[in-house]
């Protein structure tokens, strides 16, 4: 139940549970399990800094799982099938992230590292980043209420590009939106219909 709080040089993994280590019939009547969300934003930090998540989906004594893990599992499904391309066989980009989430003093973990699921709510500020082949991942973490981002590591004058430009942005799971490069950095205006309201991929190309 803790991550590690930035990109490590070796390949790392930990664990958590969606409610208790054991089945809990209290929690399974609260429905007091981890979100989907939740879990989609602690993956993407996981795996941003270079790092694995094992899950564990507690089981009743006859094996079964009960109707509020099932709807999980299938929202986590859902997730997965629209943005495998920049989880599995992604590779960490020279920074893990941006935003307030990435500044601020991390929530101590149960077992050290940082808090697996943080207390506090992320913003439209913070990003995740992957790379897979020639393309560049930013996850945004808080897709809405905000209609409009601005990565300021993509910005023209970024040391973190080499000097290369953006040439192009889409959407992971379909749709391209209106973006443009800057000394400010890349503002991308997101469309009214997102592929996900957990979180958000942009697929860029031209920066790696």
């Amino acid at each position: 139940r803790g991550v590690a709080t930035g990109i490590r040089p070796l390949p790392w993994q930990t664990d958590t549970c969606i409610g208790q280590w054991h089945y809990s019939r209290a929690v399974a009547e609260q429905n007091g399990y981890k979100t989907v969300g939740q879990v989609v934003r602690m993956l993407l930090d996981i795996v941003s800094k270079n790092g694995n998540l094992m899950l564990s989906v507690p089981v009743r004594g006859d094996g079964t799982i009960d109707e509020h893990e099932v709807a999980f599992l299938e929202g986590m499904a859902a997730w997965m099938r629209s943005n495998v391309e920049g989880v599995f066989g992604s590779r960490p980009w020279r920074l893990y992230g941006e935003g307030p989430s990435t500044v601020e003093t991390p929530e101590a973990g149960q077992f050290g590292g940082a808090r697996d699921v943080r207390s506090r709510p992320y913003t439209i500020e913070d990003i995740r980043f992957t790379t897979r082949g020639e393309a560049l991942y930013a996850y945004l973490l808080a897709p809405r209420p905000a209609t409009q981002t601005v990565i300021k590591s993509l910005a023209t004058n970024s040391p973190h590009t080499g000097g290369r430009r953006v040439k192009d942005v889409t959407l992971v799971g379909g749709g391209k939106p209106e973006w443009s490069q800057g000394e400010q950095g890349l503002s991308v205006k997101l469309p009214e219909k997102l592929p996900s309201g957990e979180a958000v991929g942009l697929r860029i190309r031209g920066v790696l």
